[in-house]
């Protein structure tokens, strides 16, 4: 099904781009994360990638030209694909505007010459209301499904000087935590979304003008909505700031830390008055889960404590803040606000498992020919490959045999897929995240063991980009280094298949009609019933299991 691209919006002042050059031209195929095109926005030239794959079936704003956000920027689809109804449906309005242009009497022209004089002097009026200087912040998109964004920290505080290009602080998307900076230079002179806190795309997030300018007013007029650079799509949020000021205010302990913050700067975590420097977020966590903060050694900028100082917290059994929280015969919970990713985890999990009919098929492996082999292996100068790595290097072999695994599915095709891009599933604080492996058949074990570590590293520390989470073409999972001996997951769409991979356990086995000692591990693979049948996964697991039990194959 062909999908439409519009001109998108990069910056939060953008309201029409220029199509600098186009990387790609008409008929070109085009993978998903291929770079499309060069626009320009207000603020500067940026790369625009594409979030589809398939064939570039139309451009619809040549080079050189500008248009509108939101305007039709091109259509991707399948090879020889039938897109007349889409490109109908814009000549048409395009043609009726043109006609009615033509058909409009001197009389009409003056009219909309009148309405539009009052117009521009209305907006004269209502720009006037921002002092000179001052540039409104909004929340920005920065993916192309993030509806609304949360501040992770604020790398700046109010009264800092910005300089274009200094970050400002950390979101957190659907997809990442993300840095966003500055278009313009000044002083920070107001933060409208303190840490934690999330709101919707194009919410007030902050103010930068000369230092000592009065923005009281264009705070308030921003929150009612009575500005020019307030548009339709932010009144929504707008409505929703006064509600946290009301919370904020019937809360008075919150609040008192959150003023005290801009005004915190040593390199301990407390200062010689006593006051604890941490972020909002910390205080906020640290008094519902009863903790000290004096006890808290801080990791953020000049000790500072944050958030995960927080959750990795371990009080002494014997410490008053953890007497208070488990405290005999009181009923206690703890709400915790669901991330961004969070959110995007359940929404396609369950999008996954209440669409897709999930069945499973589980084996059992002899892994005494690999503990051996990795034995032997990792005795190779600067080399140390984990059992994770030779399974993602097994399966990607198989894959190769067995496309209708390799496989995708989507609502008017099934994708059968001659290249093998590996997910790994790893855990982080705030969920699950799946970076990529591609091209994993083609690569050794020793590149398949830094590349997962790296990726591991990132997914940790939330430095992913997007592009490195996407195109999996399968997905592993392996929960085996924490003991579990066998599991099922959930497949990660659009993929057919997702293999569980449990611990190495020995046990007794029988070998040759004896008993003996042996090592085996369990794997369980889920597979989608619409691309994969049961005959076809179970094939696929045996050749797996013939490099699993041999992994010496898996070097020729």
């Amino acid at each position: 099904m062909a999908e439409v691209i519009k001109m998108p919006r990069l910056s939060d002042t953008m309201e029409e781009g220029t199509v600098a050059s186009w990387l790609k031209k008409e008929g070109d195929k085009v993978e998903e994360g291929d770079i499309l095109a060069e626009i320009e926005t207000d603020k500067a030239t940026m790369e625009f990638e594409s979030f589809y794959e398939g064939t570039l079936l139309h451009i619809g704003i040549q080079e050189g030209e500008t248009a509108n956000v939101d305007a039709l920027l091109a259509i991707i689809g399948e090879e020889g694909e039938d897109i007349s109804g889409l490109l109908d449906g814009s000549s048409a309005d395009s043609d009726s505007k043109e006609a009615d242009s033509s058909e409009e009497t001197e009389e009409a022209s003056a009219e909309a010459k009148e309405e539009t004089s009052e117009e521009e002097t209305s907006d004269d009026a209502s720009s006037s209301e921002i002092p000179d200087g001052v540039e409104v912040v909004t929340m920005p998109r920065l993916s192309d499904t993030m509806e609304e964004g949360t501040v992770a920290s604020w790398l700046k505080k109010e009264g800092d000087k910005v300089e274009e290009g200094d970050i400002l602080a950390e979101i957190e998307t659907d997809k990442a935590t993300m840095e966003f900076e500055s278009f313009y230079n000044g002083t920070l002179l107001h933060i409208g979304i303190q840490e934690g806190e999330t709101a919707k795309v194009d919410s007030l997030l902050a103010i930068i003008g000369e230092e000592g300018t009065d923005v009281s007013g264009v705070i308030s007029r921003l929150k009612s909505g009575g500005t020019k650079k307030e548009t339709p799509k932010k009144e929504a949020p707008k409505k929703e700031a006064p509600k946290k000021q009301e919370a904020k205010k019937e809360e008075p302990k919150k609040e008192a830390p959150k003023k005290e913050e801009s005004k915190l700067a040593s390199k301990n975590t407390s200062s010689s008055d006593g006051r604890i420097f941490a972020s909002p977020l910390a205080k906020k966590l640290a008094e519902e889960k009863g903790i000290d903060l004096a006890k808290v050694s801080g990791s953020g900028e000049n000790g500072r404590v944050v958030r995960k100082d927080i959750e990795n917290y371990t009080p002494g059994a014997s410490g008053a803040g953890f007497q208070q929280f488990v405290a005999t015969g009181e009923e206690s919970y703890e709400d915790i606000n669901n991330s961004q990713m969070r959110k995007a985890i359940a929404k396609s999990l369950g999008k996954s498992k209440f669409t897709a009919p999930h069945y499973y098929l589980n084996v059992e492996f002899d892994m005494e020919n690999m503990i051996a082999f990795r034995g032997q292996f990792n005795q190779l100068p600067d080399t140390k490959v984990s059992y994770n790595d030779m399974i993602i290097k097994a399966v990607s072999i198989a894959l190769k045999q067995h496309p209708q695994v390799n496989s995708q599915w989507f609502d008017d095709k099934m994708r059968l897929n001659n290249h093998v891009h590996i997910g790994v599933a790893v855990a982080v604080p705030d969920g699950l995240v799946v970076p990529v492996v591609e091209f994993a058949n083609e690569k050794s074990l020793q590149q398949i063991n830094a590349e997962v570590k790296e990726l591991a590293g990132k997914a940790r520390n939330k430095k992913l980009k997007p592009e490195e989470m996407q195109g999996s073409t399968f997905t592993i999972s392996n929960l085996g280094m924490f003991g579990i001996t066998n599991f099922t997951s959930i497949i990660n769409q659009p993929n057919s298949a997702i293999l569980s991979v449990g611990a190495i356990i020995e046990k007794p086995v029988v070998k040759d009609g004896k008993i003996v000692v042996g090592n085996t591990m369990t794997l369980s693979m889920a597979c989608d019933h619409r691309t994969i049948d049961g005959a076809t996964g179970a094939q696929f697991l045996q050749t797996l299991k013939t490099y699993i039990e041999n992994p010496i194959l898996m070097l020729t």
